[in-house]
């Protein structure tokens, strides 16, 4: 149920970040089809599938405001322009393993910001917002999995990837409503939050729990 919103703009990112996480985001989508083999009409497809789909998500769920992949004109021809690029010369890639992850993880952050921004500008319920940051954020992967067929990544037992963006959509609306902070350093929190969670994870090998997990445990309380 949508309230009476609590402020009018949505936050302002600088256009080379914003830019930036639709680059992220659409390198991983070439890199998985390269690895499945898919030409160069696939590779551009699941590009953009991850660096917009999240947003095109977002967007068709809330029904409200803009919709960014036609709003912004430089992100599909940006997107198309990665994946034609890193398909055809691979080597930009090869070489910085750890830059991609960083990148990634970087865009995840501001995707879960801009979209739990998004509802928040639009007056929706907290839960909502925190969902649609979700949604931004790992969307695109999840449709990425979906079209090959394969078990979204973000439903399988994994380092923290959509629990850091819940947490970091968490703290974006929570200063938002709780606080006088302006929005861009609220954006900067859940950047942070974010990546923090996700390298934690990494670092002490935290991975989300499944069935098996809890069985365990009860069984140790038994």
């Amino acid at each position: 149920m949508i309230s009476t919103p609590v402020y009018s703009q949505p936050v302002a990112i600088p256009v080379w970040l914003e830019l930036a996480a639709v680059i992220a985001a659409s390198i991983s989508g070439v890199l998985t089809a390269r690895k499945r083999n898919l030409d160069l009409i696939g590779a551009i497809a699941l590009a953009v599938v991850c660096g917009l789909g999240g947003g095109l998500l977002r967007d068709m769920t809330l029904q409200v405001g803009d919709v960014y992949i036609l709003k912004q004109p430089l992100a599909l021809p940006i997107s198309i322009a990665t994946a034609a690029i890193i398909y055809i010369v691979p080597a930009i890639v090869d070489k910085p393993e750890r830059l991609i992850p960083i990148l990634d993880i970087l865009s995840v952050g501001i995707y879960s910001a801009t979209g739990a921004d998004k509802a928040f500008v639009h007056g929706f319920d907290p839960f909502v917002c925190v969902m649609m940051g979700v949604f931004t954020a790992v969307g695109g992967g999840m449709l990425r999995d979906g079209f090959m067929g394969d078990v979204p990544g973000i439903f399988q037992r994994t380092n923290f990837y959509a629990i850091a963006s819940i947490g970091g959509g968490a703290t974006y609306v929570a200063l938002m409503r709780l606080t006088p902070i302006s929005s861009v350093a609220a954006l900067v929190a859940c950047v942070f939050v974010t990546i923090a969670l996700r390298w934690l994870s990494i670092r002490f090998d935290i991975k989300s729990p499944t069935e098996d997990d809890f069985a365990r445990w009860f069984h140790r309380k038994k």
